[in-house]
């Protein structure tokens, strides 16, 4: 019986078929991968829903495919005398083998697995944004412990942020299905938790990645007793494409790649099927800066051939130690070096009198206090420069990837830096213009918490226009803060000091507040800087100005 086998839910949107992993003629398994799809955001496999063999393909590389597009014609073995003329086999093995023959449609691959335990559910990761894979750093529970309903089950480091995963429901682990450093993603399988009276969720787990363990079960007999799959190709990557678009990659390693300007057709690649990594474009450019390093002309070349900071022996001057850097600590090291080194930074300096500010902020302390929140400076900027960010668009924009367009956006998100014991965070407050002084001191108090407590997600630390770093509680008089690229500016803050200041008649004791704009100078000139921070200590002077 011939099946049509369609585009499951990827999402809004549409995605290019950037791999075909059969052909006509291919015995496939169930959920065994098809095709790879790469969207603006992710790329993915999308797998088989039934066993069987490929009669005729609907696609090729290059399409365009969205949900419910035709894929291929598949005739499906036995049809529905299947299930039942495999059942004793199926209980040898795994159960869940069979049950996907009898699916309709990709989405629901999940069901059946729920099905088959039913006072045991499946814990899976949650949406942990657009970050893509996210590291294992911390497992808090074992095989046996008994948890509670939102208690932490493990801890999550990606590129931008560590999270703790809570338990959706109390119960006890039956098993895990990850361990300490595994790399997982949204809807990947953490543990089976048996839940006491009551059922299982019934939801499928996106991209059907539960059911990702039963089809490697079965890979390798099957691979034995076809080995005319397409996976049975040999694992050593073909030469590099001359051309860099077919080169297999997904968003984050074609962005990464653009980043240190590589072309990703001259990266050797080690992923499956030829797929070039984010560690294959790290390699690659370790390898360029040594033979730059090893050119005796290459300190003069610039690009990447930037002379990199000879090697020392500390230990020779005295006892040393060495403590390794955070997951966190490397990515945002890595990411200002990324920024410092393709902004041309300019920092302006200036100084706002927020005398009357201050005075405005005690007088309304019992109203934020009668509300539950501490009112601080942070809201107050946050205010006066997303007031200014509307008046002056430009710094509320970002340089198009071509280099000769700005991009200006309609919208007022707003970052600002959180110091945690892992390293530097910037949680982002959206629709900053939107919200009122004391919304504003709650969000960003219960985002610096969740920072701290590694209870931040990814997507609460995307979508920033612009970015504020306060070190005025600690102290200091002015700094030169790195601009978050793509953004075009950041604000940094000092400690405000009594200053004596002419008024035309006598010095007056003002309370200064220490101002350093940096900016991008492909985009914003040293007048607009001026004019900003002439502005902005305008309005921080006079916050009733924001009225008019």
């Amino acid at each position: 019986m011939s099946e049509l086998i369609r585009v499951p839910d990827i999402g809004s949107g549409e995605g290019e078929v950037i791999e075909l992993m059969v052909k006509v003629g291919d015995r496939i398994e169930a959920d065994q991968s098809l095709l790879t799809l790469e969207s603006d955001k992710a790329s993915m496999e999308i797998p088989a829903p039934k066993a069987g063999v490929v009669k005729s393909l609907k696609v090729k590389l290059g399409d365009r495919l969205k949900e419910g597009d035709e894929l291929l014609e598949l005739e499906v073995d036995g049809a529905e005398a299947a299930p039942a003329a495999a059942e004793p086999a199926a209980k040898a093995e795994a159960a869940p083998a069979a049950e996907p023959a009898k699916a309709t449609e990709p989405a629901p691959v999940a069901a059946p697995a729920a099905a088959a335990t039913s006072s045991v559910q499946d814990i899976h990761v949650p949406d942990i944004g657009s970050s893509g894979k996210a590291k294992i750093i911390e497992l808090l529970v074992k095989v046996g412990d008994t948890v509670e309903a939102d208690q932490s089950l493990l801890v999550l480091e990606s590129d931008k942020a560590s999270m703790e995963i809570p338990s959706p429901a109390a119960g006890v682990v039956e098993s895990l299905s990850v361990k300490l450093d595994d790399e997982v993603g949204t809807g990947d399988l953490i543990l089976k938790l048996k839940v006491a009276g009551s059922a299982p969720a019934a939801a499928p787990a996106p991209a059907a990645a539960p059911a990702a363990p039963a089809a490697k079960a079965e890979a390798a007999p099957a691979a034995a007793a076809a080995p005319a799959k397409a996976e049975a190709a040999p694992a050593a990557p073909a030469a590099p494409a001359k051309d860099g678009a077919k080169t297999h990659a997904g968003p984050a390693v074609r962005q990464l790649a653009r980043e240190f300007g590589v072309e990703l057709s001259a990266v050797t690649a080690s992923g499956p099927h030829g797929r070039v990594l984010k560690e294959d474009v790290q390699v690659y450019v370790k390898a360029m800066m040594q033979k730059a390093k090893e050119a005796p002309a290459a300190g003069a070349t610039g690009g990447a051939g930037i002379p990199p900071v000879p090697e020392v022996d500390f230990s020779r001057f005295g006892e040393i130690e060495e403590v390794p850097m955070t997951r966190l600590m490397q990515v945002g090291a890595a990411n200002l070096h990324r920024s410092w080194l393709n902004v041309p930074h300019v920092t302006q300096f200036d100084s706002a009198d927020i005398t009357e500010l201050e005075a405005f902020r005690i007088a309304q302390k019992a109203v934020a206090e009668k509300a539950g929140v501490k009112l601080t400076v942070l809201p107050l900027l946050l205010k006066a420069c997303a007031y200014l960010l509307k008046e002056l668009p430009d710094f509320n924009s970002s340089l198009a990837p071509s280099g000769k367009a700005i991009i200006r956006k309609k919208y007022v998100n707003i970052g600002f830096a959180v110091d945690t014991p892992d390293g530097l965070l910037v949680p982002v407050i959206k629709d900053v213009d939107k919200k009122s002084l004391l919304q504003l001191a709650a969000e960003a108090a219960e985002l610096a918490e969740k920072a701290r407590t590694k209870k931040l997600s990814a997507d609460a630390m995307q979508g920033a226009c612009f970015t504020i770093s306060s070190l005025g509680h600690i102290g200091g008089t002015g700094f030169t803060p790195i601009v978050n690229a793509p953004e075009v500016a950041i604000l940094g803050v000092s400690k405000a000091t009594m200053q004596p200041v002419w008024d035309g008649k006598a010095f007056q004791p003002k309370l200064m507040l220490p101002l350093s704009l940096s900016y991008d100078h492909r985009v914003i000139n040293g007048a607009a800087a001026a004019r900003f921070t002439k502005r902005l200590s305008d309005v921080l002077g006079d916050i009733r100005t924001m009225l008019l």
